[in-house]
């Protein structure tokens, strides 16, 4: 099994970190994978919870609160596993100067793209395709950028998009609890 994901590794990094390689990509590259930080992400639903109202408020909750759930599976797997990031371990590969001090596996901004991807289609199905896409985009960009091995990312969109329908699980159930409780008690 290890040496699948080894092949698998080695196949995708060449394609995204090698192959494909230019000046217009690595300036994109750079661009889009902010995009895909658990930070940028709370900022945006925060915002959404601070400024919005209604579906939109409740939209930035649970968009919060998936990207909180994941993120800290993602940091007990960083800090269990310790998998080194691929910069550190490959020799021909392309970096771009980007440090991490934490460990690779799984991909915290997979994660966190993929959990935003899926509480927005969830909520809105007819933007599946740009939120997808654009997951897709940062989880490639992490492979390009150096700083993860593809199978890291993988198990940042399987873990993004599990927790994700955990919490929306959860989430839905609570507010129906808290909604029943409300009608109840009048509140």
């Amino acid at each position: 099994m290890k040496k699948l994901f080894h092949r698998f590794d080695d196949y995708f990094i060449d394609i995204f970190n090698k192959r494909i390689k230019n000046g217009w990509l690595d300036r994109i590259m750079y661009f889009i994978t902010n995009f895909g930080g658990a930070i940028f992400n709370t900022i945006i639903s925060c915002i959404l919870i601070l400024f919005g109202s209604g579906k939109i408020r409740y939209l930035g909750i649970e968009l919060l609160v998936a990207l909180m759930f994941s993120q800290f599976l993602v940091q007990i797997l960083k800090r269990t596993l310790g998998r080194q990031r691929p910069y550190k371990v490959l020799n021909d590969l392309n970096t771009f100067g980007i440090e991490m001090k934490d460990y690779s596996f799984p991909s915290g901004h997979t994660t966190a793209s993929f959990c935003v991807a899926v509480v927005i289609s969830i909520n809105y199905p007819q933007m599946l395709p740009f939120t997808v896409l654009f997951a897709v985009l940062i989880g490639i960009s992490r492979i390009y950028l150096g700083v993860h091995f593809p199978s890291d990312v993988l198990a940042g969109v399987i873990l993004g998009i599990t927790s994700t329908f955990i919490v929306h699980y959860y989430f839905q159930w609570a507010v129906h609890m808290l909604n029943n409780l409300f009608t109840v008690f009048k509140l």
